[in-house]
């Protein structure tokens, strides 16, 4: 069929939402975005905070996906020069560098401008992650290296070792993501690194969560891939963006806009409105009118006026969290999908941005660093005496994030439920109280606080429990609406990193240009068809 000249509607203007636009302009399909919010880019946004920038939950451009790569760098080419930190450390950054790890992302057009001169450009960082666990650092994810090995101890080595060993000798039928973090690294270990953490950001036991979530995250990973990785690192190093032969967890550098992840999808709103589609802001989808097995349109509340208005459209593609989108769909939807709809759970996200004049914790590595903080990107906090769930050191991400170059600015990620007493706290009983998590820990000393704020970010996390075991009910009921298109995190209720949120918006748009019909190849985008297969096995 013919797709020029039609009209399609998206809900949202995150990652998926705006890479759907980009496409579906691209076909001769006018993109109409209804986002609910004043700003762009969802949870990949960049929040602006007196110079300082946040980035909520942490983006690493990185996909395993040329396309997607060839799509970030068509529009913000990567780096020709050193960023303002490498050149203040004296790295060396050249173009043979920048043109042998591209491989083959080419989108550039060979175009590598200098971070110091333009802003409109991706750099190229090395990522470091560790664990905070017993008031030292550990590699995350876990190594059992030498210096790993002296920190937990012989005694609960040997507790490690043998429960792994026990694991891999009698893996348990995969029930749950608790039993999933068994058959991969052993009870001992799961309890050691992993319990915790995870139950700080799912606010349910392991044993609730499904184990389809670890599949999506976590894939392949485990003891042996971890020290194969190390064994292989310490012959050679793979210089590639891609990394294909890498474990995503273990990748080692990624890619990342000159000002946040926010950047990205600013600049995308713009060439979508330059090229002819439409963004409207403070626009919330409030129902969708269903017609012979079709959406004839929308109903959208200007929040700024309260008025409504009903847009018509020949497809609708929906980013809205699937609990939302199902309720918009009205009287229309049959009861047991409504019921299940009723039942799906989210997780919601607090980060409090801090400014430091130092850290207690000190520079233990041999990376070199601005003012010699911590190298790393993110610092997990398994520590059980704190609600703290993350620390992201935004120095690190880029240079450009951070107002005052002689000044620590970090994002402490607190994991919880809208409503809830975390959530309730004023903000600055919230700054209080995290300041003393991080003094409790002995990360920073609340005497070197210079100022902090607080964001709140509703529905961060799709959860696989609640009624997500019959999600297939809500799905069967969706893919029957032919024009209705469900794409994204949340649009999916499936836990996307952010590269497979824009491949789902990409088939999305094909199928429409193509015309067809069957939205298979949407959810198969990033779905471990091999993992489920053999999970049905385990433990036989």
């Amino acid at each position: 069929m013919g797709t020029s000249g039609k009209t399609a509607v998206i809900i949202g203007a995150g990652p998926a939402g705006l890479t759907a636009a980009y496409e579906l302009l691209e076909k001769g399909i006018k993109p109409v975005i209804f986002e609910q919010t004043n700003e762009v880019g969802g949870i990949s946004k960049t929040v602006n905070y007196k110079g300082n920038r946040i980035d909520i939950g942490g983006h690493r451009f990185f996909s395993k996906s040329d396309r997607v790569v060839d799509w970030w760098l068509r529009i913000m080419p990567l780096q020709g020069a050193p960023a303002r930190d490498e050149k203040a450390l004296g790295k060396d950054f050249s173009l043979n560098e920048v043109e042998s790890i591209m491989e083959n992302a080419h989108a550039s057009g060979k175009k590598f401008p200098d971070p110091e001169k333009t802003d409109r450009v991706m750099l190229v960082r090395s990522r470091l992650s560790r664990i905070l666990f017993l008031r030292k650092f550990f590699d995350y994810p876990i190594s059992m290296n030498l210096e790993t090995v002296a920190k937990l101890g012989p005694a609960r080595l040997a507790k490690i070792l043998l429960s792994y060993l026990r694991a891999r000798a009698f893996p348990v039928k995969e029930n749950s993501l608790q039993d999933f973090f068994i058959n991969r690294f052993g009870k001992e270990l799961y309890a050691t690194f992993f319990r915790d953490y995870t139950e700080k950001v799912w606010g349910v036991p392991c044993t609730e969560i499904s184990p389809s979530w670890g599949a999506q995250r976590i894939k392949g990973l485990s003891i042996t891939k971890a020290l194969a990785h190390a064994a292989k690192k310490a012959v050679s190093r793979d210089r590639s963006l891609s990394q294909k032969g890498t474990e995503t967890s273990l990748i080692e550098r990624f890619m990342y806009p000159k000002l946040g992840p926010g950047q990205m999808w600013e600049e995308v709103a713009r060439l979508v409105k330059e090229r002819g589609g439409e963004i409207h802001m403070e626009s919330v989808v409030t129902g969708l009118e269903l017609d012979s097995g079709r959406v004839a349109g929308v109903a959208v509340r200007d929040s700024k006026t309260g008025k409504s208005s009903t847009h018509k459209a020949d497809f609708f593609l929906s980013t809205m969290p699937v609990r939302e989108l199902v309720h918009a769909l009205g009287s229309g939807v049959p009861a047991d999908v409504r019921k299940v709809a009723d039942g799906l759970v989210y997780r919601d996200f607090i980060t409090v941005g801090m400014v430091l004049k130092k850290l207690r914790i000190k520079n233990e590595t041999k990376i070199k660093t601005i003012n010699n903080i911590v190298p790393d990107n993110w610092i997990y906090v398994q520590e059980s005496d704190v609600k703290l769930g993350r620390i992201q050191v935004f120095n690190n991400w880029s240079p450009y994030l951070v107002k005052d170059p002689d000044t620590v600015w970090i994002g402490l990620e607190y994991f919880c439920n809208e409503g809830d007493a975390l959530w309730s706290m004023t903000d600055k009983r919230l700054a209080d109280f995290a300041a003393e998590e991080l003094e409790k820990i002995g990360v920073a000393g609340k005497e070197d606080l210079i100022d902090a704020t607080v964001l709140r970010m509703p529905k961060c996390y799709p959860c696989y429990f609640g009624a997500y075991a019959s999600f297939d009910v809500i799905r069967r009921f969706t893919d029957s609406i032919e024009n209705l298109f469900l794409i994204g995190r949340n649009g999916m209720h499936r836990y996307n990193n952010q590269d497979h949120s824009m491949l789902t918006a990409m088939v999305a748009a094909e199928n429409i240009s193509r015309g067809i019909k069957s939205k298979e190849n949407i959810w198969s985008v990033n779905a471990e068809e091999q993992y489920h297969e053999s999970r049905q096995g385990a433990g036989h």
